[in-house]
């Protein structure tokens, strides 16, 4: 009886600690993978510039909770889209009480856009995940 009851304790142990190890590793994936992006990393692009300067493009991508490209350089005029490709909502939100975007809540797979009519630089962010953030940079 005794060896009966410290078997079932041992395979409940060996259980939980599989288990554990289990979420342990999904967890750093996940974390692995939303880095993947290297969006964070300075690498030089083909003209000698770093990647983290601003993109020349007028549309973003929200998706593992982050804006990408984070900053952008468009010309006066010029509509930006941003589209959630994330699992949960995110806002696009004017930072520094300027004339910007507010998109209010964008659920999956819905877009939000904006025109940029006044030349500088708009920071905005995700009011429900403020470590969300981006920099549109409006030229003339």
């Amino acid at each position: 009886m005794k060896k009966s009851v410290i078997a079932i304790i041992v395979v409940v142990v060996v259980v939980i600690i599989a288990a554990l190890f289990a979420t342990h590793k999904n967890n750093s994936s996940d974390k692995n993978s939303s880095s993947s992006n290297m969006s964070g990393m300075n690498m030089p692009n083909s003209n000698g510039s770093n990647s983290q300067n601003s993109t020349a493009t007028n549309s973003v991508t929200i998706q593992n909770f982050s804006f990408s490209p984070a900053s952008i350089t468009v010309k006066k005029g010029t509509t930006v889209t941003w589209t959630n490709k994330d699992s949960t909502t995110h806002t696009v939100t004017e930072t520094d009480s300027q004339t910007g975007p507010d998109s209010g809540d964008l659920a999956t797979g819905k877009t939000y856009s904006f025109t940029f009519n006044t030349a500088g630089t708009f920071k905005y962010h995700c009011s429900i995940h403020p470590e969300m953030t981006g920099t549109v940079t409006v030229t003339e």
